[in-house]
C-alpha cells in the first residue's frame, strides 16, 4: 500500500470556519492529505474579530502531542497561533525530536486586527522556533517585527526574506505581499536563490483565513514530497482560487473558499 500523506497543525480554533485549526484541516482535505491537529487555544472570532481566548492547559498541550507522535506518523506540520511561551517551550521540545517538515505561519494578529500571542512571547518564537523551521511564512507586518524593518516596497520584501534566513536562521522563508498594491507578489528565499510567485489582487474583503490557508497548503504539499519550491508554486495557486472564489459571509471579513481550486479546475 502506498504511503498516506499525514499533516499535523498545531493551533488555534476558529468557529467560525474560515482560520484557525479548521482552516488548516479544509485544506488539507482538499489537498487529499490525512490532516491531525493539536488545539492551543479555543478562541471565540468571527469574521467581524476575536471576542474571547481561551488558552489549552499546557499539559493537555503536550498530551495531545505525545498521542499524535506515538501513534502516527507526521511527515509535515505547521503552527498557526501559540499564544504564550509556555506553549512554545512545550512545542519546540517536540520540534526537536522530529525530522518532519516544519511550516511556522507565524500568527501575532488576525485579519480583524486583533492580538493574537502575548508581546513577551515574540521574542521567543523569533528566537526560538523560527531557527526550527523549514519555512517562515509572515506576512509583511510579521516580517517587518522578525527584522525590525519597514517594508515600503519589493525590494524590501526580498531583503526581509534573505535576512530571515541568512541572520535569523530558518531554512527558508516566505515573505508575502498581500498588504501591498498592485499584483499579490510572494518572495521566497531558500539560502540559494530568490523565488517569485505572482497571482492577481481581487476585490474583495473575504481574505479571513488566508494566512492560515496558504501555510496549510505548502505544509499538505511537503507531506506529499513535492520539494520546497513546488510545494509554494501549488500553495500559492490553492490559496489564490480561495480568494478569487472567496464568500461573502458574515458581517466582517468573508472567509476564503477552500474548494475554489475547484472551481479553477472545471474552467480548465
Amino acid at each position: 500500500m502506498k504511503p498516506i500523506p499525514c499533516a499535523l497543525t498545531i493551533a488555534g480554533t476558529d468557529p467560525s470556519g474560515g482560520a484557525g485549526i479548521q482552516a488548516d484541516l479544509k485544506t488539507f482535505q482538499e489537498l487529499t492529505v490525512y490532516g491531525m491537529s493539536v488545539i492551543t487555544s479555543i478562541v471565540a472570532q468571527n469574521t467581524t474579530g476575536v471576542q474571547n481566548v481561551h488558552h489549552i492547559p499546557i499539559d493537555m498541550i503536550d498530551e495531545q502531542l505525545q498521542s499524535v507522535f506515538s501513534d502516527m506518523p507526521v511527515h509535515s506540520l505547521k503552527t498557526g497561533m501559540i499564544a504564550n511561551e509556555s506553549m512554545m517551550r512545550v512545542i519546540q521540545k517536540q520540534l526537536t525530536s522530529t525530522d518532519a517538515y516544519y511550516v511556522m505561519d507565524p500568527v501575532m494578529v488576525a485579519t480583524s486586527g486583533d492580538p493574537l500571542i502575548a508581546e513577551e512571547a515574540r521574542d521567543y518564537l523569533k528566537e526560538q522556533l523560527l531557527p526550527l523551521a523549514t519555512v517562515v511564512t509572515p506576512n509583511i507586518p510579521e516580517a517587518e517585527f522578525i527584522t525590525s524593518n519597514k517594508i515600503h516596497d519589493v525590494n524590501d520584501l526580498q531583503e526581509a526574506a534573505k535576512e530571515i534566513v541568512d541572520k535569523h536562521g530558518a531554512q527558508a522563508a516566505l515573505v508575502k505581499g498581500g498588504h501591498m498594491h498592485g499584483d499579490a507578489i510572494d518572495y521566497l528565499y531558500d539560502g540559494h536563490k530568490m523565488h517569485t510567485f505572482h497571482s492577481k489582487r481581487f476585490d474583495t474583503t473575504s481574505t479571513h483565513g488566508t494566512g492560515c490557508t496558504y501555510s496549510a497548503a505548502i505544509t499538505a504539499h511537503l507531506a506529499k514530497g513535492l520539494p520546497l519550491y513546488e510545494a509554494v508554486k501549488e500553495a500559492k495557486q490553492f490559496v489564490t482560487a480561495a480568494i478569487k472564489h472567496s464568500f461573502p459571509l458574515g458581517a466582517g471579513n468573508g472567509p476564503t473558499n477552500h474548494w475554489g481550486i475547484r472551481e479553477e479546475r472545471v474552467k480548465q
